[in-house]
């Protein structure tokens, strides 16, 4: 029995769950203070210790999807899970390049006088520790516990039990590279056992140890977490994400941007579910797209003008148009130009990305300027919202609500800011 076991098994999960929120806010207060340098130097340690473990990585991520398989887990899960060389170097790639981020903390960003002659500055600092929450995506493991360490936080991170080996095999590394650096195991925690139990305490904030949670997974887990949390939560919703092809398209660009969008990998919140197609534009557009994406191996659900063009449509239904399929599986339908788009996605969709096609300068102002989404995208695929595309090196997630942080969630995303007042004797007057 190891250790995790035999502190469950003598004083139980709540207990544990305590012991890692304690360590964790201890680590904080030191992760706070510390030198770029220093994190740098655990963040390149670990992707070094991630790219020669490789090979117990992936033996590890095989015993996963083996797991999944004979539990008959869908192909697009199968997909987030699964690790292979390639992807194992992207992950250690992705913390180089976190390393290379300019560190948020303690960067000013904004400063002024008083005419009392009192200098005010606004200064970025840590949110203190943050617990992830997570379930098939393993480089989830290594992309949160970077992002929490660049940005002087303290992570506690959960993943689920489809990836527990995967999680685990990558947390190593993380330590490892904690270790060669001089800084405290407890900086990047891994909850070491599958009981819900753990995941209800991190709700609970462990006793204040915890200063947000962020949610990373389906919608079932999502809506636990910001159902039961006590503390904040960067909330990540569904990802119904649109591509509107407007009548002043390009065929071709579109044809690619839509395949491309819907396609590439199916499995991601940034996958376009539902197609949207101008009824100005020429009559043969709505038939090419939807033939390129029948041809592609993607099922097409359309409305009566789309099952018109070809006969391996099915129809859809009410429930296809709010429908996250994260499959090769898409919703089209003919909209009455932009201002149609515009309500469809505003009625269907979840506030995460949506793409128009158009080279229309002024229709294009009109849907990025109009559609309340994290993400608005003109004439490019909706597989681009990904931190790493936006420069951040990773993220945890694609916040979707409209507290603190919007959009991918990077390190500037994971700190707040103080305000430092420096005076020279100034009193208030009476």
């Amino acid at each position: 029995m190891n250790r995790p076991d035999r502190l469950i098994a003598e004083v139980g999960t709540a207990e544990l769950m305590g012991q890692i929120g304690r360590a964790a806010r201890e680590a904080a207060r030191k992760i706070a203070l510390v030198a770029p340098e220093q994190k740098n130097e655990a963040l390149l340690a670990a992707a070094r210790a991630i790219r020669n473990s490789s090979p117990a990585i992936l033996a590890a991520n095989a015993k996963d999807v083996e797991a999944a398989r004979a539990r008959g887990t869908t192909n697009a899960f199968i997909d987030r899970l699964t690790l292979n060389e390639s992807r194992v170097a992207a992950i250690a790639r992705s913390l180089e390049e976190i390393a290379g981020l300019n560190d948020p903390v303690g960067s000013v960003i904004a400063r002024w006088q008083r005419p009392n002659g009192l200098i005010i500055e606004r200064v970025r600092v840590p949110l203190g520790v943050i617990g992830i929450i997570y379930e098939s995506r393993p480089n989830v493991t290594a992309d949160a516990g970077a992002l929490c360490l660049k940005s002087g936080n303290a992570a506690i991170l959960r993943g689920g039990s489809e990836s527990q080996h995967s999680s685990h095999a990558i947390h190593a590394c993380l330590v490892e590279g904690l270790k060669e650096a001089g800084l405290p195991e407890a900086a990047i925690q891994l909850v070491p056992t599958t009981d819900r139990e753990a995941v209800g305490q991190m709700l609970k904030g462990l006793d204040g140890a915890i200063d947000v949670i962020v949610p990373r997974g389906g919608k079932s887990l999502v809506a636990r977490v910001q159902e039961e949390a006590r503390v904040p939560v960067f909330a990540h919703l569904e990802g119904i994400c649109h591509t509107y092809v407007d009548k002043d398209a390009d065929l071709d660009m579109a044809r690619q941007i839509v395949l491309n969008a819907k396609l590439r990998r199916t499995g991601i919140c940034g996958a376009t579910e539902t197609l949207l197609v101008d009824r100005g534009a020429p009559a043969h557009y709505l038939s090419v797209l939807v033939k390129a994406l029948l041809d592609g191996g993607c099922a097409v659900r359309g409305d009566e003008a789309t099952q018109q063009v070809d006969p391996r449509v099915t129809p859809a239904t009410e429930e296809d148009w709010a429908t996250e399929y994260l499959d090769a599986i898409i919703s089209v339908k003919l909209v009455d130009g932009v201002n149609e788009a515009i309500e469809h996605i505003a009625r269907y969709g979840s506030q995460h990305t949506d793409a128009i096609v158009t080279n229309s300068t002024e229709t294009a102002e009109e849907f990025l300027r109009r559609v309340d989404s994290a993400i608005v995208l003109h004439n490019a695929s909706t597989q681009f919202a990904d931190g790493g595309e936006f420069g951040f090196g990773a993220e945890i997630g694609i916040a979707t609500g409209k507290m603190h942080a919007r959009g991918p969630v990077g390190v500037e995303q994971l700190t707040s800011f103080k305000y430092v007042v420096r005076g020279t004797g100034q009193v208030r007057p009476a």
